[in-house]
């Protein structure tokens, strides 16, 4: 495929700093992932909501959902998963750029994918939230069946299966669903931003 050559980066006359005051609030990624399974769209789903209740600009990117649209075109090999998570670093760099602070829930199993979203961004927008969740656990949660599929060999590429997770070395932030409640993991989340500056401090 060809690409664009005769093409310039267009300026507008309003800044990401001038949004974010505006919002009342800094924008960034919250980068969460782990395997499937393991929590990473409920916890996403439940801080958007709570964010959204204290007047907090934001917006949940979900794997599944963007695969329905943006994403369509790609399935699940190596190739198709870095351009996969390649493509939602490009848009989550634009919701940040709009004063957002968004949420993406992707398994996003390689470790080099996800530095390169990092490094999109300027320092202090990408955290990264590791939802570590033991596979044994993610299995007993999987009511569409992928792991025994996996398991018996009619899905190919499954991570944690037959293919890959590479867990973060460094994350920003660490939770385990098999041992936290939901209320216990957005918490602590909540609390990330308010002490980091991110949002205004307030009661989750």
């Amino acid at each position: 495929m060809n690409k664009a050559t005769n093409i310039t980066w267009q300026t507008t006359k309003i800044d990401k700093k001038q949004r974010q005051a505006y919002f009342g609030h800094k924008s960034a990624v919250l980068w969460f992932t782990g395997l499937s399974g393991s929590g990473k769209s409920t916890l996403a789903v439940e801080v958007e909501r709570q964010l959204f209740e204290h007047h907090v600009n934001s917006y949940v990117l979900d794997g599944d959902n963007v695969r329905f649209g943006l994403n369509q075109n790609l399935g699940f090999s190596a190739e198709d998963r870095t351009e996969n998570i390649r493509r939602i670093g490009e848009v989550a760099k634009l919701f940040v750029d709009a004063g957002t602070i968004v949420l993406t829930a992707f398994i996003s199993p390689y470790r080099e994918d996800r530095r390169r979203v990092r490094e999109l961004l300027d320092d202090g927008e990408f955290v990264e939230i590791f939802v570590n969740t033991p596979i044994e656990v993610c299995e007993k949660r999987d009511v569409k069946q992928l792991y025994a599929k996996a398991r018996r060999g009619e899905i190919k590429g499954f991570t944690g299966i037959d293919a890959p997770y590479e867990a973060p070395q460094k994350p920003e932030l660490t939770i385990d669903t098999s041992t936290q409640t939901l209320e216990e993991s957005v918490k602590q989340i909540i609390d990330y931003l308010s002490s980091h500056h991110y949002v205004p401090s307030f009661q989750s």
